[in-house]
C-alpha cells in the first residue's frame, strides 16, 4: 500500500484483471497469479480486480475477497493496486472495501449502485457513506451507466470532491466525452480521472486525465503501457500509432460479451487453464472464434506484431 499516501502518483495503464476459474468454475487463484506476473513484466502501471471484466456479479464475496487478497499477495506493492469494491448493496460494499484496505490496496474503486437507478442525492449519500467509514482509503467512483443505468452527475462528484478529501477521482467508462470534460472543468487537475473505455483513454490524457483502466490490456498490456509512456514523454506519434494499432484489439474484446473473448485468447496462449465464465456467460461461440482469431492476426500486424501483447508471450 505505498501508493495509498499519494494516489495522484496511480497513472498510466491499470489493467483490470479478469477472474480466472477453473472448468468446474472454481476460483484458479495459480492462473491469478501468473496473470499479475505477466502484467508487471510487461510494464501495467497497476492492477485492478473485480471490476466489469472481473466479473464481480457471479461471484460470493468471499471469492472477490480472496481474489483481491491473492493480487496483492502476488503485486507485492510492485505497482499500485485499485479493487473494485463496490455492489448494489451497502453493507456488500462496506465489507469488501474493508478487506481491500486490508489486504493493502493503494485505493477502492467503487461501482455505482446498479438496479436500483438513485437519485444523485442518494449517490451522494452512498459515497459519503463509504469515504466516512475509510477516511484513510483513497475511494475512486466508477461511473459506468451502461451496466448500473445510473449516471453519476459531474455536479456530484465535484460536491463529494468537495466535502471529502479521501474521495481521489472516478473511473468514466462513458462513450459520453463531454461528461469526462465536464468533470475535470468543476474539479480540477487535482482529481484523478480515468478513462474505462478502451478508446478514450488518448484523448482524456490531452485533458488532463491520469490513464485508462482498459480490458483491453489484458490481452495486449506492453501496448496499452507503452501508449502513456509515449504521451508521457511527448511522444505523440507514437502515442497515436499505438491508439489506432490497438482497435482490432479492442473490437475483439466485443465480438461477444466481455470478457469471454480474451478469456479465449488467454487460454489460447496458455495463460489460463480455463476459458470458463460463469453464468449468465457463455464462453465464446464456434462463429465467435473466427472473429476473434482474425481480430488477434490484425491488431498484432497493425501493433507491432507479437511484442505488442507481453513480455514471452
Amino acid at each position: 500500500m505505498k501508493f495509498r499516501s499519494d494516489p495522484a502518483r496511480i497513472r498510466g495503464s491499470i489493467a483490470p484483471l479478469i477472474t480466472p476459474f477453473a472448468d468446474d468454475g472454481a476460483l484458479d487463484t495459480t492462473s491469478l497469479r501468473g496473470l499479475v506476473r505477466w502484467q508487471i513484466e510487461s510494464g501495467s502501471h497497476g492492477l485492478s480486480i473485480g471490476g466489469s471484466t472481473g466479473e464481480p456479479g457471479a461471484q460470493t464475496v468471499a471469492e472477490r475477497i480472496e481474489a483481491m487478497r491473492v493480487v496483492a499477495e502476488e503485486a507485492a506493492d510492485a505497482v499500485p493496486f485499485v479493487p473494485g469494491t463496490g455492489s448494489a448493496k451497502l453493507d456488500e460494499t462496506l465489507e469488501l472495501t474493508a478487506a481491500a484496505r486490508d489486504a493493502g490496496a493503494d485505493a477502492a474503486l467503487v461501482i455505482t449502485p446498479y438496479y436500483a437507478r438513485p437519485t444523485q442525492e442518494a449517490l451522494h449519500r452512498w459515497y459519503s457513506t463509504i469515504a466516512q467509514e475509510f477516511p484513510d482509503l483513497p475511494i475512486v467512483i466508477y461511473n459506468v451507466p451502461s451496466r448500473t443505468a445510473v449516471d453519476i452527475a459531474p455536479e456530484t462528484v465535484a460536491r463529494l470532491f468537495r466535502e471529502h478529501d479521501n474521495l481521489v477521482g472516478i473511473k468514466e467508462t462513458t462513450k459520453d466525452f463531454e461528461h469526462f470534460s465536464r468533470v475535470l472543468a468543476l474539479c480540477g487537475p487535482e482529481l484523478v480521472v480515468w478513462s474505462g473505455i478502451e478508446l478514450l483513454g488518448l484523448p482524456l490524457l490531452a485533458l488532463g486525465g491520469a490513464g485508462a483502466v482498459s480490458a483491453v490490456a489484458n490481452i495486449a498490456p506492453r501496448a496499452v503501457a507503452r501508449l502513456h509512456d509515449a504521451w508521457e514523454a511527448g511522444d505523440l506519434q507514437t502515442a497515436r500509432e499505438l491508439h489506432f494499432g490497438l482497435h482490432p484489439l479492442v473490437d475483439l474484446l466485443f465480438v461477444e460479451t466481455n470478457p469471454a473473448p480474451a478469456k479465449w485468447v488467454l487460454r489460447q496462449w496458455g495463460r489460463l487453464a480455463s476459458d470458463h465464465v460463469r453464468p449468465p456467460l457463455l464462453p465464446l461461440s464456434e462463429e465467435g472464434v473466427p472473429r476473434v482469431a482474425r481480430l488477434l492476426a490484425e491488431g498484432a500486424a497493425h501493433a507491432d506484431g507479437p511484442a505488442v501483447f507481453g513480455a514471452s508471450t
